[in-house]
């Protein structure tokens, strides 16, 4: 018999997942994903893969999304609005 604590929890639908941050390029996604997940907030990121291709963005081609749970939307919010003033 399998012991429940060991079993996989099946993966969550992107509706369960909210944009927190629309990034321009992977570098600037994987510093704030970077930045979230040392606060304690898993994410995903969400693009085309046109930036492994081409090395520019226009029209959108670059933008990544930065997703996270619903439940920690409001504390990624925070989090990212306190460290942009922080930047100014």
């Amino acid at each position: 018999m399998a012991d429940k604590k060991n079993q996989k929890m099946p993966p969550k639908k992107e509706e369960e997942f909210k944009e927190v941050y629309k990034a321009w390029g992977s570098a600037e996604a994987e510093v704030i994903k970077s930045f979230l997940q040392s606060h304690g907030i898993p994410c995903l990121l969400k693009g085309l893969v046109v930036q492994s291709v081409h090395a520019f963005s226009m029209d959108g081609l670059g933008e990544i999304k930065i997703l996270v749970a619903e439940k920690d939307f409001n504390l990624a919010e925070k989090l990212l609005k306190s460290h942009k003033e922080e930047q100014l």
